[in-house]
C-alpha cells in the first residue's frame, strides 16, 4: 500500500509543478501583451501627432476656406438676384407702359 502511495504524490507533485508552471506562463504572457499594448498605442500616439493632426489642421484650413467661398458666392448670388429682381420688375413695367400707349 505505501507504493501506491508514493505513485500517487509523485504525480500529484508532477500534477502541482505543472500548474505552478501554466500560472507563470498565464502571468508571463499576461505581462507580454500589457507590454505590447503599450508601445502599440506609443507608435499610434506618435502616428497620431506626426500624421493625422497636421492633416486634420490641413483639412479644418481647407473647410475654413470653403466655408468662407460659400458664404461670399451666397452674398454675390443674393445682389445678383436683386439685380434680377429690379431689371424683371422695370422691364414689366416698360412693358406694361408701352402696351398702354400704343392702346391709347
Amino acid at each position: 500500500m505505501s507504493s501506491d502511495l508514493g505513485t500517487t504524490n509523485l504525480l500529484l507533485g508532477i500534477m502541482a509543478f505543472v500548474s505552478v508552471l501554466q500560472g507563470l506562463v498565464v502571468v508571463a504572457a499576461g505581462l507580454t501583451a500589457f507590454l505590447l499594448y503599450r508601445k502599440v498605442m506609443r507608435v499610434v500616439a506618435a502616428i497620431e501627432e506626426r500624421q493625422i493632426t497636421p492633416a486634420a489642421a490641413r483639412v479644418n484650413a481647407i473647410l475654413d476656406d470653403v466655408k468662407a467661398m460659400t458664404s461670399s458666392i451666397r452674398e454675390e448670388y443674393g445682389r445678383i438676384m436683386g439685380l434680377f429682381r429690379r431689371g424683371s420688375d422695370l422691364f414689366r413695367r416698360t412693358r406694361r407702359d408701352s402696351s398702354r400707349e400704343h392702346h391709347l
